[in-house]
């Protein structure tokens, strides 16, 4: 735990250096895609033109002046299985953002879909020395949170205080100056698969850049997709990549839980590419331009030609009916959409005052998915599009990226976690395994 800890901490001192030269990359290495931002911070004096963005929604610490996105390769379920194929399509992002930042990028900050994402609910409480809460009580709080038994083989991704309660007073976000006798706090622990890390690590390494921060980018597209009175009355958000579908639910304004499904948009399309023979590139493009999930009378009339480069003239003339093709897709998204219901159910999302899930990222554009998915997941379902940040080319605010604007926030306002405390030496003894609670039902 402790060599976990310590890099954390490195990550946070590296970002913050990073953010007094100015310039930060972010990076969300996917299934489908791999996509480069290069955000610049300077203050938002710079910047007054009036460009329809305004510092409202708290984007005028940065600005982005560099965007590229490549075709993913080597990436399953939004992990690392080819490290020189991924490393090559990292280079090629990275550098086409940097030529049209014209600046050149050292430190970068990264988000992962996949990787087994576990989450844990913690609690602590200690009696105060002093009346008042100081950072090192918050810091000793912290530290008396007993951490179960994670496994050898897991990496803490985020450790942050999501609850404080000061005597009898809960619900508070910064105890920090208040009056109190005693202390207590709800953490949430989210750990996933430390291979993954450890990969993706080298990955950035062998680019010749130095990891200054990693998310997972379920919480990522959290933080953009969810509007404000979401993020704080309760909702989850669904982002459905190509090869893994991440879950996050958020509650007063933090992260509770977090889950991800093995299964994204390129199951549907290599569902099509079985379905009809043909190449999975064809396959792709049939289902952005004719997909759906929802049939009409029409559809059986609509003809779809496949098209196809066999060098078989009658296997690449055929065609197939639009309802065909639905028939095909609907299964699978209907797979996808159960399989969040059953992690929904798992966390207890039921028990929440607000019931709203929203959909984001690219498989979340299949046509009709906003008739299906309440059907599924429960009435109040929408299909959310990232918050608009300053500089963003108008071809990077859809759906699909929602993770990399949301790492963008994260970046300029980072939440406090753990390791952003100085915390006591007595951090380290093997705790009791007693295990995580849900302690969100008990709460609120």
């Amino acid at each position: 735990m402790t060599d976990l800890y310590e890099s954390q901490r490195a990550m946070r001192a590296m970002r913050k250096a990073a953010l007094q030269r100015g310039v930060i990359a972010i990076l969300d290495v996917g299934t489908s895609k791999i996509a480069c931002l290069v955000l610049r911070f300077d203050g938002p004096e710079q910047y007054r033109e009036n460009d329809g963005v305004g510092s409202l929604a708290g984007q005028s610490a940065f600005r982005v002046i560099g965007a590229a996105t490549t075709r993913s390769r080597g990436v399953r379920f939004g992990e690392i299985s080819a490290m020189n194929e991924t490393e090559r399509a990292v280079r090629t992002a990275v550098q086409a953002a940097q030529k049209m930042a014209n600046v050149r990028v050292d430190h970068v900050i990264a988000c992962l879909s996949g990787a087994m994402p576990r989450s844990y609910g913690l609690a602590g409480s200690i009696d105060l020395h002093d009346a008042t809460v100081t950072e090192q009580d918050v810091a000793r709080v912290l530290a008396s949170c007993e951490v179960p038994d994670l496994g050898e083989t897991r990496h803490v991704l985020h450790a942050q205080p999501v609850n404080f309660a000061l005597d009898h007073r809960s619900g508070l976000n910064d105890p920090r100056g208040q009056i109190g006798n005693r202390l207590a706090c709800d953490m949430h622990l989210m750990t996933i698969d430390g291979d993954a890390v450890q990969n993706l690590l080298y990955c950035i390494k062998r680019c010749d850049m130095e990891l200054a921060g990693i998310a997972s980018s379920a919480y990522a597209s959290g933080i953009s997709s969810l509007v404000e009175d979401e993020q704080e009355l309760g909702a989850a958000c669904v982002d459905m990549g190509g090869g893994s579908t991440g879950l996050s639910i958020f509650m007063k304004k933090h992260m509770i839980y977090a889950d991800s499904v093995r299964l994204g948009g390129e199951h549907v399309t290599s569902d099509i590419s079985k379905g009809l023979q043909v190449s999975l590139a064809t396959a792709e493009r049939i289902k952005t331009v004719h997909g759906g999930v929802v049939a009409t009378g029409m559809d059986d009339r609509e003809r779809i030609e496949i098209g196809g480069d066999t060098g078989d003239w009658e296997h690449d003339r055929r065609t197939v009916s639009r309802a065909e093709l639905i028939g095909i897709m609907r299964p699978r998204v209907e797979e996808i959409l159960e399989e969040v219901r059953e992690r929904l159910d798992a966390a207890g999302f039921e028990h929440l005052p607000s019931q709203q899930i929203v959909l984001t990222g690219g498989a979340s554009q299949i046509p009709g998915l906003d008739g299906l998915a309440p059907k599924i997941l429960g009435n109040q379902v929408r299909i959310g599009r990232p918050l608009r940040v300053q500089g963003l080319p108008q071809a990077a605010t859809g759906a699909a990226f929602a993770s990399c604007v949301g790492l963008s926030l994260f970046a300029a306002h980072p939440q406090d976690e753990w390791w952003d405390f100085e915390m006591p030496i007595e951090r380290y003894p093997a705790r009791s395994l007693r295990r995580a609670v849900k302690w969100f039902k008990d709460n609120w």
